[in-house]
């Protein structure tokens, strides 16, 4: 991209150049085992048919990043061999695949990481929730054998219909974000209508910050954040809440609340966040919880009638993500903590220690970031 913000590209004769001067290995952020991170020197891949190359410039880390890292598993999804870690990643197209059309190198984008293997066919009653079919291959899990790698990395492969252009004015570090936005905005997309309704967020990390901000562009009427950290709760507060409770000093969660999104994933926080429902209203689960039996206090559930759904990652919410970003939506505030890809474990332990009062923790993976 030129000073004046234009896309260029380049003749085949240019291409050709660079891809012979073109440095033939790069950096990749790889997961050997629980605690054994390594910056490991891997050839820069070359993009087969539909496929374009990405030289990736900015990653947020995730909780699932800090869990391969620090027990080798994330879910039931344990690691049986190295891991390039990331899924939430933006950078430039350096190259073009055979039959790409309608992008351009040089162009700023960000990633779908969702592949679905098969056919893709869903029941009808589940019909264009992509999210829930049962096979998917995810940017930098370990689910299947071979694992799919991630996008810590300097460059990476990319099927030319999981690449989204970022908007006009939308930088790739931003751009990064728009993945955990886009679960935020499957999440309040769980009820069908929050247009002057109150809310409460509870747990405000990254996501639930987030969900703070999707829950405003939806029309939302109060919104309340409630953490156990005081700087979760500004970040939150810069996202768009009206209101915070901090829960290490006693701040209760408000009563009789329309609708609450649960985003600590913490059993120990369902009794409170129930009886902290409306009789009648709703509370989105967008927390992960344990997969094992852990103590939980439901009773509300029933006698208060509450409708308890879940949200688990996002369809293609990506798209409305982006346009929002477009539109102005500033994610800025979410963002605590840059690191350059050498120092990604230095970034991992800031992101996991709840001492470092970080919220979203960026990698800085090119030069051109």
């Amino acid at each position: 991209m030129n000073p004046a913000g234009e896309h260029t590209t380049q003749s085949a004769g240019e291409r050709r150049t660079d891809a012979e001067t073109l440095t033939r290995t790069m950096k990749a952020v790889v997961v050997h085992g629980a605690g054994d991170l390594r910056i490991d020197e891997r050839p820069v891949p070359e993009p087969g048919s539909g496929e374009v190359l990405l030289a990736l410039e900015w990653g947020g880390i995730c909780g699932s990043d800090l869990a391969y890292w620090r027990k080798g598993a994330s879910g039931t999804a344990a690691l049986t061999h190295p891991l390039v870690l990331g899924h939430e990643v933006a950078g430039r197209i350096a190259a073009l695949g055979d039959g790409v059309t309608g992008l351009a190198e040089g162009q700023p984008v960000t990633v779908h990481p969702a592949q679905l293997v098969g056919d893709g066919v869903l029941p009808d009653r589940i019909a264009g929730r992509t999210n829930l079919y049962p096979r998917v291959r995810y940017f930098g899990s370990a689910a299947f054998d071979p694992h799919t790698d991630g996008g810590f990395s300097e460059y990476r492969t990319v099927p030319a219909a999981q690449i989204r252009p970022l908007p006009d004015g939308v930088g790739t570090e931003q751009g990064a974000l728009a993945e955990p936005l886009a679960v935020a905005l499957h999440a309040v997309g769980r009820v069908p209508e929050l247009r002057g309704r109150t809310v409460l967020v509870n747990g405000c990390g990254p996501i639930g910050s987030l969900v703070v901000a999707a829950a405003r562009l939806r029309g939302a009427g109060t919104v309340v954040a409630a953490d156990l950290a005081a700087s979760s709760l500004r970040v939150a507060r810069a996202m768009g809440a009206d209101e915070t409770r901090d829960l290490s000093r006693g701040e209760g969660l408000p009563e009789d609340v329309d609708v609450v999104f649960e985003a600590s994933g913490a059993p120990a926080a369902l009794g409170p966040v129930l009886r902290s429902t409306a009789r009648g209203g709703t509370l989105v689960q967008v927390g992960n919880l344990p997969g094992t039996a852990v103590p939980a206090v439901l009773g509300d559930l029933v006698t208060r009638e509450i409708t308890w759904v879940g949200s688990f990652r996002f369809a293609e919410e990506i798209d409305d993500a982006l346009r929002a970003l477009g539109d102005g939506l500033d994610v800025g505030p979410l963002i605590t903590h840059r690191f350059p890809l050498e120092r990604a474990e230095e970034a991992l332990s800031v992101a996991a220690d709840p001492a470092a009062g970080s919220s979203k923790v960026m990698l800085r993976l090119g030069a051109g970031a």
